[in-house]
């Protein structure tokens, strides 16, 4: 079945090629980035190994922020391979209010190609899930869209279902730390046992951290040993 996809694949790169969608000039690595966009996205290299949160300055390898050595996160490390700036803030604004699918599957497919190679694989990635209201207004969740393809290329099962957000969280934009954690708090359940050890929360962008840490810290609840964070920007 594999052999089938691959041909599939081949066919639609032959037939619809590869095209930036940033600047429209041919795509390479059969991305829909071209190589002059692709090495101006701003990565987030120096950033504290728990929550990713950007430093200003070199710093020892594997280190944490302050936040997190106060207070340590429900989840153990976080993988956020670039800058929600620029170019990465144009796909995610596209795909979470514009309907862009096309720029889930390429930020899929560079987020799948960053943990492919620096993360350790859990059992299954659970996608940030959207309260129904939220759900029903958009018409789909940009971090399952996203998934799907993470999903897909590296041979991860996604679970869409254990999870609810049954608290409509008013737009967190804008909002405090503080005032986001008071928004979340007690936003998600489980509606059936996880049956995983290890499991990556994926989102399209982390902020403060606030929401992730209370789907996380449900998770530990329910008895899950190790929540890892997969987001494809860090505010």
């Amino acid at each position: 079945m594999k052999k089938v996809y691959n041909w599939l694949d081949i066919i639609q790169n032959y037939l619809l090629p590869p095209t930036c969608i940033l600047c429209g000039n041919a795509g390479f690595n059969a991305l829909d980035i071209c190589e002059n966009c692709y090495n101006r996205l701003p990565r987030n290299n120096l950033c504290c190994y728990r929550c990713a949160e950007i430093f200003a300055a070199p710093i020892a390898v594997a280190a944490l922020c302050g936040r997190c050595l106060s207070e340590t996160p429900a989840f153990d490390e976080t993988h956020a391979p670039f800058i929600h700036q620029e170019e990465i803030r144009h796909l995610i604004t596209g795909l979470k209010f514009g309907a862009q699918f096309k720029n889930a599957r390429l930020l899929g497919s560079l987020l799948a190609d960053y943990v492919g190679k620096v993360a350790e694989k859990p059992d299954c990635i659970i996608p940030v899930p959207l309260h129904k209201s939220r759900y029903h207004e958009r018409g789909y969740n940009q971090a399952l869209e996203i998934a799907r393809t993470v999903s897909k290329t590296l041979a991860i099962p996604v679970d869409f279902t254990s999870c609810v957000r049954h608290k409509d969280t008013p737009h967190q934009t804008g909002l405090s730390a503080k005032k986001r954690r008071q928004n979340l708090r007690r936003a998600f359940s489980l509606h059936k046992s996880i049956q995983a050890n290890h499991i990556a929360i994926l989102d399209d962008v982390m902020t403060t951290g606030s929401t992730v840490n209370a789907l996380a810290a449900e998770l530990k609840k329910a008895g899950v040993s190790r929540v890892d964070v997969w987001v494809c920007a860090r505010a």
